[in-house]
C-alpha cells in the first residue's frame, strides 16, 4: 500500500483527492491533505475522513505518508517538491513541474540524493485513444512523420483568473501555455521527437492578466516533421476542444473531444482487422475514468513504487517539455526563431518582479 500526502487543496487537489481518498486506486489510500487556507484543507480531510496540516513542517515530519502529490501554484513547485524529497517521500508534482530549467533540475537532483522517485502528472498520455495511436506510432504504421497539430481552445473568463492571486502571473502560473496547454505540448513533442527550433507570438487578448491567453507557434522537429500550436483560453462562451493530430505519410489520426480523449479521425494506407475495433471500442475515454487519464496515470505511479519500474514521465521526460514552453517564451519575447538547448535571457517565466 502507497500512502500519499496532498500538498495544496486548490481546484486540481478535487481531482486527486477523489481519486485517493475514494478508494479508485488499487493500492493506494490517502493519509493526509496540507494547506495553509484552513478551509481548503479542512475540507477535504473531514471528505475522506484523513489528517489535515495547515503548515509543511508538520505535514511532511508524517512517518505514515509514503508519496506527496505537489498541487501548489507552478512556481512554488521546486521548493514544495525538493522538501518533500528531503524528507524522504517520493514526489508526484502536477504540470508543468517548474517554472524555470534550473529549479527543475534541483528537483531532479534532490530527489536523486533523497534517493525517491520523481513523477510529472502528464494524464493525458494515459488517455485510451492515445494510448491507441501511440501503438500505431510504435508499430510504424504513419510512415514518415509530416505534420504534428495540438490545439486548446477553452474558455477561461476573468472570474477563473481572480480565484486565486498568483494566476495568470510569471512567478508562479505562466499563461495559456504554461498552464492550460502544458499537456498537449508534451504529447506533441512526445509523439514527433526533439524539437530543433520555435518561433512563436501572443497576445493577452481577454484576461486581465500579466502572462498570454492566447497563443500560436511553428514547430521544427528533428525528424524533419513540422508542428503547429495553437492555444487560447479566450474561446467564448464555452470549451471547443483539446485536440492532437498526427499527419505522416502512410497514415492520419486525429485526438479530439475535451482533453484529447475521443478519436476523430482513424486512417491507414495499410488497413488492418484491428482498426475497426480501436474505433468502436477504443475511440473514446471508458467514462469510469475518472478525470480522462488521471486514473490509469495513479495506478501507474503505484505500479512504479510497488515493483520499483521506471516511470513513463519522471523529471527528465517532464524537463523536456519545460523546456519546449521557455524555448516558445523566448521566440515571444525576442521575435525571432529560437533554437532548443538555449539559454533563456528574456523569457519572463519564473522571474519575480
Amino acid at each position: 500500500m502507497i500512502r500519499f500526502g496532498l500538498l495544496g487543496c486548490g481546484r486540481i487537489a478535487t481531482r486527486h483527492s477523489d481519486l485517493l481518498g475514494s478508494g479508485q486506486i488499487e493500492n493506494a489510500k490517502l493519509v493526509a491533505v496540507c494547506d495553509p487556507i484552513t478551509a481548503r484543507a479542512d475540507a477535504i480531510a473531514a471528505k475522506f475522513g484523513v489528517a489535515a496540516h495547515h503548515d509543511m513542517d508538520s505535514f511532511l515530519a508524517r512517518q505514515d505518508m509514503d508519496a506527496v502529490a505537489v498541487l501548489t501554484p507552478s512556481g512554488l513547485h521546486p521548493q514544495h517538491a525538493i522538501a518533500a524529497a528531503k524528507a524522504g517521500k517520493h514526489v508526484v508534482v502536477e504540470k508543468p513541474m517548474a517554472l524555470r530549467l534550473q529549479d527543475a533540475d534541483d528537483m531532479i537532483k534532490a530527489c536523486d540524493q533523497a534517493g525517491v522517485k520523481l513523477f510529472v502528472v502528464k494524464q493525458n498520455r494515459f488517455n485510451v485513444p492515445v494510448v491507441k495511436a501511440r501503438e500505431a506510432l510504435d508499430a510504424g504504421r504513419f510512415g514518415k512523420l509530416i505534420m504534428g497539430t495540438v490545439r486548446v481552445r477553452w474558455c477561461r473568463d476573468q472570474a477563473y483568473y481572480d480565484q486565486d492571486a498568483w494566476r495568470g502571473t510569471w512567478a508562479y502560473d505562466g499563461g495559456v501555455l504554461t498552464n492550460q496547454a502544458s499537456h498537449h505540448i508534451d504529447m506533441l513533442e512526445w509523439f514527433f521527437g526533439e524539437v530543433v527550433s520555435v518561433h512563436a507570438r501572443a497576445v493577452t487578448a481577454l484576461a486581465k492578466v500579466e502572462t498570454e491567453d492566447t497563443a500560436v507557434a511553428t514547430l521544427r522537429f528533428r525528424n524533419g516533421a513540422l508542428g503547429i500550436i495553437e492555444a487560447t483560453t479566450a474561446a467564448r462562451p464555452t470549451d471547443l476542444e483539446g485536440s492532437l493530430s498526427v499527419l505522416g505519410e502512410k497514415g492520419t489520426v486525429e485526438i479530439a473531444g475535451f482533453a484529447v480523449n475521443q478519436i476523430r479521425h482513424w486512417r491507414f494506407v495499410d488497413e488492418l482487422p484491428s482498426d475497426k475495433i480501436v474505433v468502436e471500442k477504443f475511440s473514446v475515454n471508458p467514462p469510469n475514468v475518472y478525470g480522462f487519464g488521471h486514473q490509469a496515470y495513479y495506478q501507474h505511479v503505484v505500479d512504479c513504487l510497488l515493483h520499483q519500474r521506471a516511470a513513463l514521465v519522471d523529471g527528465l521526460e517532464g524537463r523536456k517539455s519545460l523546456e519546449l514552453i521557455s524555448a516558445l517564451y523566448e521566440s515571444i519575447e525576442t521575435g525571432q526563431e529560437v533554437s532548443l538547448r538555449f539559454e533563456p535571457r528574456r523569457s519572463r517565466l519564473g522571474a519575480i518582479s
